[in-house]
């Protein structure tokens, strides 16, 4: 009975986070969506929220949660979501995503855990042709 409340398994969607260089020479962090699946993604929604403890105070924090509506993602498309500031890497970056493929509801949820984005550690995403970290 409980798995009937779980709905479809969400396949071949992928979130990046990627790295971008400024006109400044800076760096700058963006997350993007990635449609992998054969059809059509609609009416998406995205909810990010941090979570977590300061390192310093030891105090609980918690970022305000931010959406983001998508029309319609065609296969193979990706969509840029948010950037995301250095600051928030010491904290679980949460994102749900909601999708509709045809008359079914897809839900999903992805997690930056704490401390994960290093930008040492980044690795090349083909389909945005930048270095970041891949969540599938």
């Amino acid at each position: 009975m409980r798995e009937d409340l779980l709905g479809p398994k969400v396949e071949n969607v992928s979130l990046a986070l990627i790295e971008i260089p400024t006109e400044e020479l800076q760096k700058e962090y963006v997350v993007f969506l990635i449609n992998n699946r054969e059809d059509i993604m609609e009416g998406i929604i995205v909810a990010s929220t941090g979570y977590g403890t300061d390192p310093q105070s030891g105090n609980s924090l918690k970022t305000s949660t931010l959406r983001k509506g998508i029309e319609v993602m065609m296969p193979g498309e990706v969509a840029r979501i948010e950037p995301i500031m250095p600051e928030l890497f010491t904290l679980n970056n949460e994102f749900w995503v909601s999708f509709w493929v045809n008359e079914t509801m897809y839900d999903k949820r992805f997690e930056f855990e704490a401390g994960s984005i290093d930008p040492n550690k980044f690795v090349h995403i083909n389909q945005l042709n930048a270095r970041g970290i891949l969540l599938l």
